[in-house]
């Protein structure tokens, strides 16, 4: 047994002793463990599936996030941390072109990964040999509610004895979130478990990782209780929890050095927005103090609007989305181009934006963009309860806005 030849307490937390020895004996199926960050859950569900795997000759496994571009740089690496730590990388070998997978050579059971963004492919996984076995929904917020994960479950839960599923995840902002609600609800196969960096060796996560969370502690008491502590902390369904509505003044915009522009299209029903913004990199503070919002506009009313602003013909990053309103605009001579996006573009900008310790919106200068952010909540299900998803809707500064801070989004990595 690989228990023998490695000390399971040199690479499991304590906090994670009594959840490892629930799953050894048994007692429950679907485990949901919630926490802060460096709380190592993601770690030690990896290990159990690992091990696992290689105890029962019959299971297998197949591990989730909601966009499937995210697999490879998260939970693939993470389930190939646990192979190595256990010193066994010689009896498995991966498998990096799509769709991933990591396969254990002396039985030939599999570890899979998929996308909940291609439902069919979830539908559609046949294992070889045995079955099913270990589900792991990583980041369990990303995704849409409880009924996408139970027609998951339905799919892949078949042919076997016994199942164990993990969701884990960080405690969203708001208490009435799907997932914060979810992990509540009791029933006898479930085990909830919530943990912190508080009781993990110091050498796993490194000393200056203390000294990030107790600077933290110190000056934003309660984001620390959010990112750190994994509490549920934020007013009911509001998105950001970080605006700042106060005077920007002609003194502070004299001094900003890192200005960026966006542009979201609009013309009848929804509005052209067009933003100006700072972003001060060091305190993680974005300053908004120049907008135009307006329906009807031509976009040669636009420019001229737009470069009575921008007299320095200043980069703008507009939506890519009207490539021949970019070319009309180039034609008269702003300097524009077209946002990247790509694959979970808006969900991840809102998190990058969530995850400012400041968002400053001067109110006088830019009434919309403040009315925006502050009004901006998560949507509801049928039964009006608060989902995580992002509505598309009354969003056109926030849009403006993630253009404009695309190229600092690219440089930070979000969880």
């Amino acid at each position: 047994m690989i228990e023998n030849k490695i000390q399971l307490s040199t690479v499991i937390a304590e906090p994670f002793y009594e959840v490892h020895k629930d799953i050894c004996e048994e007692r429950s199926t679907h485990y949901w463990l919630k926490g802060g960050r460096g709380s190592t859950k993601s770690s030690f569900v990896s290990l159990e599936i690992v091990l696992g795997i290689m105890r029962d000759r019959e299971a297998n496994g197949v591990v989730l996030r909601k966009i499937g571009v995210h697999l490879r740089d998260s939970v693939f690496e993470q389930i190939w941390w646990a192979i190595s730590i256990l010193g066994v990388e010689q009896q498995w070998e991966g498998k990096m072109s799509s769709p991933l997978e990591v396969t254990y050579k002396v039985t030939g059971q599999k570890i899979l990964f998929r996308g909940a963004d291609n439902p069919r492919k979830i539908k559609s996984i046949k294992c070889r040999k045995g079955y099913i076995k270990y589900i792991w929904y990583e980041e369990t917020d990303e995704f849409a509610g409880m009924s996408e994960i139970r027609n998951i479950n339905q799919s892949l839960m078949r042919g076997g004895k016994k199942f164990i599923v993990f969701y884990t995840y960080n405690p969203p902002k708001s208490k009435n979130n799907w997932v914060n609600r979810e992990s509540e609800k009791k029933r006898e196969d479930k085990y909830i478990h919530h943990s912190t960096y508080e009781r993990v060796p110091r050498e796993w996560l490194g000393e200056q990782f203390f000294v990030e969370a107790e600077h933290v502690k110190r000056v934003q008491p309660e984001i620390y209780r959010h990112e750190y502590m994994g509490e549920v902390v934020g007013e009911e369904g509001s998105v950001f929890q970080n605006i700042v509505l106060r005077e920007i003044t002609e003194e502070e915009i004299a001094k900003f050095d890192n200005v960026a522009r966006g542009l979201d299209w609009g013309y009848a029903i929804d509005p052209l927005h067009y933003t100006v913004n700072h972003y001060d990199n060091m305190r993680r503070k974005l300053y908004i103090y120049f907008e135009i919002q307006k329906r009807g506009l031509s976009n040669q009313r636009a420019y001229e609007m737009i470069k009575e602003e921008n007299k320095g013909n200043g980069l703008i990053i507009a939506d890519s989305a009207e490539p021949k309103s970019i070319a009309e605009m180039q034609s008269y001579g702003l300097r524009m181009i077209g946002a990247k996006k790509g694959a979970d573009s808006v969900n991840y900008g809102i998190k990058w934006l969530q995850s400012l310790e400041e968002i400053v919106i001067d109110e006088r200068r830019c009434p919309n963009t403040a009315r925006e952010f502050v009004g901006y909540e998560f949507g509801r299900d049928s039964d009006g309860n608060w989902e995580s998803r992002f509505p598309d809707k009354d969003n056109h500064a926030i849009d403006a806005v993630r253009y404009a801070r695309e190229y600092d989004m690219r440089l930070v990595r979000v969880e």
